[in-house]
């Protein structure tokens, strides 16, 4: 009994409530759709939500981070079109193989995420629109490379993409197994690394996270770099899974990225939020598609609806837990405190936590 009351207790802890609400809402709408539609209840179709959401994933990935440091990324989505754009030249004009193709995509993304953030450090100018700015420079340079659609013909660019593991009661294409690797490598560096740490202290409280000595410059550049390494490895995996590059490809993706980041439980105003969360995030996202697409009479823009709807349910519901640990904190009870996993420098990350209700919560987990 204890046992179950302790598990009960951190289910409703605020910084665990947004992803529990997360996981309970994909099984309630997997569950609707097997009791509504034959065929709907198997281990195929939850795979497929893999397979067709793989790129998506590992964008949302990145997204996390950056959110969770209290930035937003907008240029994720003009950096999937770059990555296929850059693929479908080097391998169809200029014949480079694509295990060189992919290195060179993915320190492009890198260098391009990297260079976004230290103009906000460094200048101190505003995520928004730095990330505005690079979602612009980017799309631009896609249509200056080319205004056309490159279809790649390449034989190991066809090979990887046509792959299928089989899993005895289903089979995944090698995107969902590059989604799968990156986000068991995301979660360990979110939890069980001093950059992870650095960045939910600097997403609870940059200030006081300055004031411990922490790396907040540092940090906020890993972050934004690891988003374009997300982005670029996400249009690697798109490419794989078009066979095309476009220029207009990944329109939108950045904001499928952020509404499944908060659905996934991460909190826009940083500090609080896990990787695991995104997963779940871009599962719902996924269903909503393919309940629409069991049905068969839905227009295909309801998924846009129901999204916007449950994007404003997640921010209300996000408020509101913020205000209780608020409250909570000026009570005195525990697990309002901000931290950054150190000891040292508690007392004055306290004294931060009750100055804001973003730092209510920033904590990152044990």
């Amino acid at each position: 009994m204890t046992r179950v009351l302790e598990a009960l207790a951190r289910v409703v802890d605020p910084r665990t409530l947004p992803i529990a609400v997360t996981i309970l809402l994909f099984c309630a709408l997997f569950g609707f759709g097997s009791v509504m539609y034959t065929g709907f209840f198997s281990w195929q179709v939850l795979l497929d939500l893999l397979v067709d959401n793989a790129f998506l994933l590992i964008v949302a990935i990145g997204m996390t981070f950056v959110i969770v440091s209290g930035g937003i990324d907008l240029s994720v989505g003009s950096i999937v079109a770059l990555t296929t754009i850059v693929e479908a030249v080097l391998s169809e004009h200029m014949h480079v193989s694509v295990w060189l193709v992919i290195p060179i995509v993915l320190l492009m993304g890198t260098v391009f995420g990297a260079v976004q953030g230290a103009l906000i450090h460094y200048f101190r100018l505003q995520a928004f629109i730095v990330t505005l700015a690079g979602m612009f420079f980017a799309r631009g340079l896609c249509f200056l490379i080319t205004t056309q659609s490159i279809t790649i013909t390449d034989p190991t660019f066809k090979a990887i993409s046509a792959y299928r593991l089989s899993l005895g009661v289903g089979s995944v294409s090698a995107n969902v197994l590059i989604a799968l690797a990156t986000l068991a490598a995301a979660i360990y560096v979110a939890h069980y690394t001093r950059f992870g740490r650095n960045v939910y202290a600097v997403g609870g409280n940059p200030r006081s996270a300055l004031l411990m000595g922490l790396p907040v410059g540092q940090t906020r550049i890993g972050v934004y770099a690891l988003s374009g390494f997300c982005s670029a490895l996400g249009g690697a995996v798109f490419t794989f899974y078009v066979l095309s590059g476009y220029g207009l490809q990944g329109q939108g993706m950045e904001l499928d990225a952020i509404a499944a980041t908060v659905i996934g439980g991460t909190l826009l105003t940083g500090g609080v939020g896990y990787v695991l969360g995104s997963l779940f995030g871009v599962g719902i996202l996924g269903t909503i598609q393919t309940l629409i697409t069991f049905d068969g009479t839905l227009s295909s823009w309801w998924t846009r609806i129901v999204i916007g709807a449950l994007l404003c349910a997640f921010c209300l519901l996000q408020r509101l837990i913020e205000r209780h640990a608020k409250s909570i904190g000026r009570l005195g009870g525990t697990g309002a405190i901000a931290t950054t996993g150190h000891a040292q420098g508690h007392e004055e990350t306290s004294t931060a936590a009750s100055s804001s209700d973003s730092q209510v919560l920033g904590r990152a987990p044990g």
